[in-house]
């Protein structure tokens, strides 16, 4: 069993309001949540700007794994409401 782990942190830049941030974390959770991942914000519930948001996948394929989690940070990347600012990828063998 292989676990992958990736934790984002990200910049909001246009939300001036925590109602504003949720909506854009909300559309992520429900983007990526699609691709058979759970996703969870896990930090900076409180600040207007900034969001850390952390998604995990179980397979059998690390190779699957790896690649899914590198879609999504690609995916963040390419976001028109967010920035990432940085990545935090684990994999474990189980």
């Amino acid at each position: 069993m292989v676990i992958g782990a990736l934790e984002v942190k990200l910049s909001i830049p246009g939300a001036r309001s925590l109602k504003e941030k949720r909506k854009v974390v909300k559309s992520l959770k429900d983007r990526f949540g699609k691709m058979n991942v759970s996703v969870a914000e896990v930090e900076d519930q409180d600040k207007w700007q900034a969001c850390s948001l952390g998604f995990a996948i179980v397979s059998n394929d690390a190779t699957f794994v790896n690649s899914a989690l590198d879609r999504i940070a690609h995916g963040l990347s390419e976001h028109p409401d967010v920035e990432l600012l940085d990545r935090h990828v684990e994999i474990v063998h189980l």
